[in-house]
């Protein structure tokens, strides 16, 4: 064992009192009991009392309740055309794109204070991935219910510490897909059965960035103090 060393000497060396060596021997044998406990011997870090682990509590991981696994994957694309408040639209564009997949995004998190992890589900166009539609479901034992839905051009969700957070993207007449003038972001928060805003960004974008003549690439380096 690391750390245990000869207490009665080496080189044939004696020592100096049997009471000593009695003294040494004991203290020895009972050092070893202490590390052969459990079979695996004391870590570095010291042995955690019964009581203080009796007391310390699991983190929150995973989904709220303990009990509620994620048990897995939700068909997001049945999910929808099932829904009554999927618009015609969306349920007519959702087709599968190259690659035989369907441009649908799927989010699972806490974000209805329910037992079961919450369903995110973000339809997208296959050409450009722009965002037709966001759809929150909440899980009611073996069934979903709709509980937020929002279709926009250019709208996309996420579940950021809890809240939803939906960001949908500003054109003006002749901006292209990839460069609109402005982004809204919107924070939306569970309470009393329903999603209540709570926080609201406009962020405008400015055309001169990117434009003009390209800078020099033989400006000095800075000078070291």
């Amino acid at each position: 064992m690391r750390g245990l060393t000869d207490r009665a000497g080496s080189g044939g060396r004696t020592l100096a009192t049997s009471g000593a060596a009695t003294a040494g021997l004991l203290a020895a044998a009972l050092f070893a009991a202490g590390c052969s406990t459990g079979g695996t011997g004391v870590q570095d870090e010291g042995v955690v009392p019964s009581s203080a682990a009796a007391k310390a509590t699991p983190s929150p991981l995973g989904p709220p309740g303990g009990k509620d696994e994620f048990t897995g994957a939700v068909d997001a694309v049945q999910l929808l055309k099932n829904d009554p408040k999927v618009s015609a639209r969306v349920k007519t564009d959702l087709q599968r794109c190259a690659g035989d997949q369907f441009p649908v995004d799927t989010s699972y998190g806490v974000i209805t204070a329910g037992t079961a992890p919450d369903v995110v589900i973000n339809v997208m166009t296959c050409g450009d991935a722009v965002g037709m539609g966001t759809y929150v479901y909440r899980g009611t034992g073996k069934t979903y219910e709709n509980v937020f839905t929002l279709e926009e051009p250019s709208v996309y969700a996420v579940i950021d510490r809890g809240d939803l957070v939906v960001t949908r993207q500003v054109y003006d007449k002749g901006d292209p897909v990839a460069d609109p003038s402005a982004e809204e972001v919107t924070t939306y928060r569970w309470s009393a059965g329903k999603f209540t805003r709570q926080f609201w960004v406009r962020n405008e974008f400015s055309r001169s960035v990117g434009e003009g003549e390209e800078l020099p690439t033989d400006l000095p380096l800075p000078s070291e103090n």
